[in-house]
């Protein structure tokens, strides 16, 4: 549940009425929670609540986006919500892994606040292996999205004249029945369920993934990011996911956490 940010005082809970929710899945090389991170931090946004839950693992940290000694010290933890009224834009940032068996009871209590907040939709930003790919998904952009019925009706155009490509379904027994088609997101998390939940509940969402292997995944983050600004229009790039670019001198502000991505360097005394 959503457990609004108390700046002494207490405050009540902010109204999401209209916004657009911006998440991440937990998936292949955590390329939605960069994404993520990279909104946050180039849009400024302002820390408005936790997403109180026992269905992640457990984490505390400093805070990511720390721009000065002064707010270093602030404290993060799995699940928070940050908001940007002038662009009725609401983020959740998800930092750590969901505890086994957990998928489902987290997809419904999601579902319940979008419900309760009147959140307009919800764009999901994840990622899926790219060495599970069929033959269709190896040919050209490694970008894909999917709409539910309800948001497809109001956006699905403008998917098309973006020349957007929709993610595949593939065959449930390949190479035995090759008819009966099916969604596989492999490495996609939370994505496949918090999709079909979405639809069979009238819910707009949009997922928006990238085809991805483990590494340093902040180029795809980058990619995926600017995949997702062509729609929204967060800021104004030129950047363009037409040609793959994955240019980070972009307007994206990289924040300070990722300097930590792959530990401190080797201490010189080891030689």
């Amino acid at each position: 549940m959503f457990i609004p940010c108390d700046r002494g005082g207490g405050s009540a809970a902010p109204d999401f009425k209209g916004f657009t929710l911006l998440m991440p899945a937990v998936s292949v090389g955590n390329v939605g929670q960069l994404a993520i991170d990279l909104v946050i931090s180039t849009l400024d946004m302002t820390k408005v609540g936790y997403f109180y839950t026992d269905c992640l693992v457990p984490m505390v940290g400093n805070n990511p986006y720390a721009t000065a000694e002064e707010n270093s010290v602030e404290l993060s933890i799995n699940a928070e919500v940050y908001s940007l009224p002038s662009k009725k834009l609401v983020v959740l940032q998800i930092r750590s892994p969901f505890i086994k068996n957990k998928y489902r009871p987290f997809c419904e209590t999601l579902l319940s606040w979008v419900k309760s907040s009147k959140c307009a939709r919800v764009v999901l930003l994840s990622s899926s292996h790219a060495y599970q790919r069929d033959d269709e998904q190896l040919l050209g952009t490694p970008l894909r999205y999917l709409l539910t019925p309800d948001l497809e009706k109001a956006v699905g155009g403008c998917m098309k004249e973006l020349n957007w490509k929709e993610m595949e379904k593939v065959a449930a027994y390949p190479g035995i029945n090759n008819t009966d088609k099916v969604l596989h997101i492999p490495g996609g998390g939370i994505t496949k369920l918090l999709f079909t939940e979405s639809c069979s509940e009238g819910i707009q969402m949009a997922v928006l993934l990238k085809f991805c292997s483990e590494g340093d995944n902040i180029p795809d983050a980058f990619v995926l990011v600017n995949y997702l600004n062509e729609w929204l229009q967060l800021i104004k790039s030129e950047v363009s996911t037409s040609n793959n670019s994955t240019d980070p001198s972009s307007q994206w502000k990289i924040p300070s956490s990722w300097r930590l991505l792959f530990g401190n360097g080797l201490p010189p005394a080891l030689f």
